[in-house]
């Protein structure tokens, strides 16, 4: 089969044997579309150090179920499935927790320790828990970016604690932070700020209708700005979803005192936690890998149509132009927001 491969911070595709069940709990995916994530740039980059040379990268796909092992009872050949970008056990102390992404027998595992989707077929360990069967109605593009993207933006909402009516800023106007935008609607947020440089991205977030006012950093002052919006107070929460070199700075800064602020960003070098200059806010900060736990009640919510993500695939490549897809999304050309792989 045919898969792309990571070895020495450069990707190729190539010729793979197609994966095999190993454990009763496994399924066999034949994939129908993919996506690339950041995170896939991390690894090339060099910024996951526990990412294995040699393996298929890719986490985020929905595809059909050819193959299940004999622990699998939840499943069966043929079935239209969304994928959990994490693998999980269900039965360890976390996974009872909910933190599926510190499962101890599973965790961040496809496309970084274990073959991922950017593949004709992946093996899926854990199948019976990682798996969502998709609704008649649900196609596979509405539900490409259930399993990471818009179980990250659920994520950061939830953190947040939203109650109705609070006002919520989000920094970064990228996947994660509309789907961000998208999911504090859902909890009855009552006002939206989406803060970014990209005026296209912005705009389009008005245009959805997922944030109610926009600013770009670059041409106001993002503080003064909240202050006029909030009566002088601050972000009820904020969902830093950017990863920018300041931008974690402005999450703190432009939430009120007592307020949330969750950070969904991935980034590339420390962040600096100034307890002296914030003392008083009494803030709190909730941080971490994203536990998508929340896998079948997205679909759910897709198929009743209160969520929709599928503004989301703006440009869409064949396999075998996975490495020009790549390139494409790394450099954002033609305003591309995500790419979809057909297969």
């Amino acid at each position: 089969m045919k898969a792309l491969v990571y070895q020495n911070h450069a990707i190729s595709l190539t010729e793979r044997k197609k994966p095999e069940i190993i454990s009763s709990r496994d399924a066999i995916v034949k994939v129908t579309l993919s996506s690339i994530c950041t995170s896939d740039l991390h690894i090339i980059k060099g910024f996951v150090p526990r990412a294995k040379d040699g393996i298929v990268l890719g986490h985020e796909f929905v595809g059909e179920v050819v193959e299940i092992g004999s622990g699998i009872t939840n499943l069966k050949i043929g079935d239209r499935v969304s994928a959990n970008c994490e693998t999980f056990c269900g039965e360890c102390y976390f996974c009872k927790k909910g933190f599926i992404n510190n499962c101890v027998n599973g965790g961040w595992e496809l496309g970084c320790k274990i073959d991922g989707c950017q593949a004709e077929y992946v093996r899926v360990p854990f199948a019976d828990t990682g798996l969502t069967k998709l609704p008649d109605n649900v196609t596979y593009e509405n539900a490409l970016f259930v399993g990471d993207i818009l179980s990250s933006g659920y994520f950061g909402a939830e953190m947040c604690e939203i109650q109705q009516g609070d006002c919520v800023a989000v920094i970064g106007t990228g996947p994660v932070g509309l789907c961000s935008m998208a999911c504090a609607k859902t909890f009855n947020a009552g006002k939206i700020i989406a803060i970014d440089i990209d005026d296209y991205r912005l705009n389009l977030a008005l245009k959805l209708g997922i944030a109610d006012y926009v600013l770009n950093s670059q041409k106001c002052d993002i503080e003064k700005e909240i202050k006029k919006l909030t009566e002088n107070r601050g972000a009820d929460s904020v969902i830093e979803a950017a990863g920018g070199k300041n931008t974690f700075e402005t999450a703190w800064k432009i939430a009120r005192p007592n307020a949330i602020v969750g950070v969904v960003a991935m980034y590339e070098e420390n962040q600096i936690l100034p307890l002296p200059e914030m003392y008083g806010k009494n803030l709190t900060f909730k941080t971490g890998g994203v536990d998508a736990v929340h896998c079948k009640k997205l679909v759910e919510m897709i198929s009743k149509g209160i969520i929709n993500t599928d503004f989301l695939i703006t440009h869409t490549f064949q396999l075998d132009e996975i490495e020009k897809a790549y390139k494409f999304f790394e450099t954002k050309s033609d305003n591309c927001l995500k790419t979809a792989i057909r297969y």
